[in-house]
């Protein structure tokens, strides 16, 4: 077992010494990768549900529980030398007893104790999703040389795609060219977004169309790869830049350096939602808030948790966040890594236009309007 797999265990078995539990069942896709250091147990993207489930005993003991179909697989190619004890059944058992997970590992322990999950309900079994979710929050240290991997290939692809865009071209085959440079580097983009000229300012979530660009195209990517998901966005002018744009990735820059600079182990979603509403306000755009989240805590998912006025999530050290702060017409977004003394950006885009913006004496660098 490596070091990286060996303290995620540690900390799902404190959870389950902690809530009392027989177990703890692992079966959505990004806990999967997380606990297993980058696997897969997806076969269908459109599931949250993972082909494959591993039941972590209270002694330790670990188990990896899959349909024949899929059980050589797992074992081969996604759980090779990590010690798991295979136990499979008939895919037409499955098929028939949506409980089989549950009653699998029930009759893997012999302690009449509840079994917590991530997804899996059924008879002695508790959901503890936010449980689980918050013994990921904290990356390890080949977590983080992985995401930072990610975050350079991924800010690399966009960004040359970004630079090699021409007008006329559809909002489709804008996305198209953005999932084609992110496959070439082993990346899948769980979310693109594409919006051309007055899509911008109209839609916050523009799904791509055949609309053509004439003038301005954004590019939003969420790309994932050994289950971490770095995000990022870019804006393209043909031209030059209208003054009103560059205000206002100008003013989403500062608010995103706000959040960056707020962003220190034991802040809290609240607070740091607080700080961008005020930075909206101090650039003169009050409630921009208000017409998108703002973003929040990052890893195996696009979004862990998102800041808002009520949150109590606080920030970890060695947490990943991406922020992506909106001004009707225009945004900024990066992924990056908190640390106790610092934050460091890990999806830039190698000699695109930057926005450097200073906040209490510390200097962050943020993407500007690429003008071709």
């Amino acid at each position: 077992m490596s070091k990286e797999i060996q303290i995620k265990t540690e900390r799902l078995l404190r959870l389950i010494s902690q809530a009392g539990l027989g177990g703890i069942l692992i079966n959505s896709q990004p806990n999967f990768s997380w606990l297993t250091a980058g696997g897969r147990n997806a076969t269908d993207l459109s599931r949250e549900a993972g082909a494959g489930t591993i039941f972590l005993r209270r002694d330790g003991k670990r188990f990896v529980l899959a349909n024949k179909i899929e059980m050589e697989r797992l074992l081969t190619e996604e759980l090779d030398g990590q010690g798991y004890e295979p136990v499979d059944f008939a895919w037409e058992e499955e098929k028939g007893n949506p409980n089989i997970i549950a009653h699998v590992a029930r009759s893997l322990t012999t302690e009449s104790l509840l079994i917590g999950s991530d997804l899996i309900s059924g008879e002695d079994v508790r959901v503890i999703e936010g449980d689980i979710a918050r013994a990921r929050y904290q990356l390890t240290e080949d977590e983080i040389e992985r995401f930072k991997s990610l975050g350079k290939d991924a800010g690399q692809a966009i960004g040359t795609v970004g630079r090699q865009l021409e007008p006329g071209i559809s909002e489709r085959e804008v996305a198209r060219r953005a999932i084609d440079a992110l496959s070439a580097v082993g990346a899948f983009p769980v979310v693109t977004l594409v919006a051309a000229d007055d899509r911008l300012r109209r839609f916050r979530h523009p799904v791509p169309t055949d609309l053509q660009w004439k003038k301005v195209v954004m590019i939003v990517v969420c790309a994932r790869r050994d289950g971490l998901v770095a995000s990022l966005t870019r804006i393209v002018c043909d031209g030059v830049i209208p003054e009103d744009l560059d205000i206002r990735t100008r003013s989403s820059a500062v608010v995103n350096a706000a959040l960056f600079d707020g962003t220190r182990p034991g802040m809290t979603g609240r607070e740091l939602y607080e700080l961008a509403a005020r930075a909206y306000r101090e650039v003169g755009f009050p409630g921009e808030e208000h017409l998108h989240h703002q973003g929040g805590a990052a890893g195996y998912r696009t979004r862990d948790w998102v800041a808002h006025p009520l949150s109590t999530e606080k920030v970890q050290d060695a947490q990943a966040f991406a922020w992506n702060p909106s001004i009707t017409g225009s945004k900024t977004e990066e992924t990056c890594i908190a640390f106790e003394d610092r934050i460091e950006i890990i999806t830039t885009s190698p000699d695109w236009p930057s926005i450097p913006i200073e906040v209490e004496g510390r200097a962050y660098a943020l993407p500007g309007v690429l003008s071709l």
